[in-house]
């Protein structure tokens, strides 16, 4: 299995990138939700420019935010600037949508967004919104067509995976690793990695792994609403929540998504504390080693590992000494 990380962007990823490189990670992947990170390809170019090895891509990318054309020519420029580095995932969008107070997009558009984007890349003409494009780009304006990238499906469920089979993608997965027949199945997994005989509900811990463990909180109520109150802590947080009126509520529930805990996860985190090493890849060095082990054997072959809370240094190396 591959041992990659994953980082919500800030501007000190780059650097962070860096350090992930000099470790052994194989790839580092950023997540694409401009209302809450920097933009995905100036950081990805960012990190380019201070590494020479290490994969590079967006996961996942966010068909809605940006025409075709953009993203292909993204791709490209990064190609050219990291040959045979890149891949890049594709999804219908959680955070990157919900906090702009959207749905995830239908599949079948995202289906029709990912052929179009890929047919640019091969530097085929492709149809979109009625028009004919082709990249038109010359020599020293991004990598040269065919720019052939690996593309992802970032998917849970049947319509997603069954685009990434048509297209014969690999599949990238957050939290839980999905039954396929991929080649490449990548994992995101969120947590911290315990200092030896430190509780779970530390204060360093939870800052750490807390972020990965609140997104439980958040799924569970777009998805679902009231049935959040089934968490420990779940109906006090739901009530926090709702305290936001509805037109900004999303707001309220994403804000810190994946990198602090926000004022009203504060409210459930001392009760869902328990779930730390129960959710994700928290746990001592020889538990987060089981479970990623454990992912290997179920078909994962890549674990994407996001570091969050205030020392990112630590928690890269922390993992790595765990799995590497």
């Amino acid at each position: 299995m591959e041992i990659s990380c994953a980082f919500a962007p800030s501007l000190d990823t780059p650097e962070h990138v860096a350090l992930a490189e000099k470790l052994g990670y194989r790839r580092a992947w950023l997540y694409d939700s401009p209302a809450l990170y920097p933009d995905v390809w100036m950081t990805l170019a960012r990190a380019a420019d201070r590494t020479s090895t290490i994969g590079l891509g967006p996961a996942v990318l966010v068909p809605s935010l940006r025409h075709p054309m953009v993203n292909a020519a993204a791709i490209a420029g990064l190609e050219a600037q990291a040959p045979g580095r890149v891949a890049v995932a594709l999804g219908s969008g959680f955070t990157g949508r919900m906090v702009l107070g959207q749905r995830p997009m239908k599949w079948a558009d995202v289906a029709s967004y990912v052929r179009a984007l890929i047919g640019l890349l091969h530097g085929d003409e492709v149809e979109w919104e009625g028009a004919r494009l082709r990249m038109l780009h010359p020599a020293g304006f991004g990598a040269a067509r065919p720019v052939d990238v690996p593309i992802l499906i970032g998917a849970s469920g049947p319509k997603g995976l069954a685009l990434a089979t048509e297209l014969g993608a690999g599949v990238f997965s957050a939290g839980l690793p999905q039954q396929v027949d991929a080649k490449w199945h990548a994992l995101l997994g969120f947590g911290t990695v315990l200092d030896e005989g430190e509780d779970p509900a530390s204060s360093r811990a939870l800052e750490a792994g807390g972020p990965g463990l609140m997104v439980v909180l958040h799924g569970t109520y777009e998805s679902g609403g009231a049935a959040v109150d089934g968490f420990p802590g779940g109906k006090a947080w739901r009530e926090a929540v709702e305290q936001t009126p509805a037109a900004s509520r999303h707001l309220a529930v994403h804000e810190g998504h994946l990198v602090a805990i926000n004022d009203r996860d504060r409210v459930a985190i001392a009760d869902m504390a328990p779930l730390l090493t129960a959710v994700g890849v928290s746990g001592t060095a020889a538990e987060v080693r089981a479970k990623v082990d454990a992912f290997g054997a179920g078909g994962v072959t890549e674990i994407a590992y996001q570091p969050a809370g205030p020392d990112i240094p630590r928690e890269l190396r922390a993992f790595m000494d765990a799995v590497g």
